[in-house]
């Protein structure tokens, strides 16, 4: 079998492993949770302004601001970015 073959059988057998609770050298990345509102005030924008900047929808930021929903996948992650360096991601996403 080919070198690719194998390399995706042994990911597909780590990976399964792992779901099972196996250690095998895997890391899970879980980015943490954050407080929208409390990250909004910190950049200083409104909730128009921040739903702008980084596209997202002004209903769902409420809803997050609110603790009705919480942010998932790359929304989470992005917020994390934010959190982290607000001026560098900005600088980035409108440069």
């Amino acid at each position: 079998m080919s070198r690719t073959f194998e390399s995706i059988k042994q990911g597909l057998e780590e990976a399964l492993q792992f779901a099972e609770g196996k250690k095998n050298g895997a890391r899970e990345f879980k980015p943490k949770e954050i407080d929208v509102r409390a990250l909004r005030k910190k950049v200083n924008m409104t909730q128009v302004e921040f739903a702008a900047a980084f596209g997202i929808n002004v209903g769902t930021l409420r809803h997050w601001e609110r603790r009705d929903r919480t942010p998932r996948g790359p929304a989470l992650v992005l917020l994390n970015l934010v959190y982290k360096d607000p001026k560098t991601i900005l600088s980035v996403l409108y440069k």
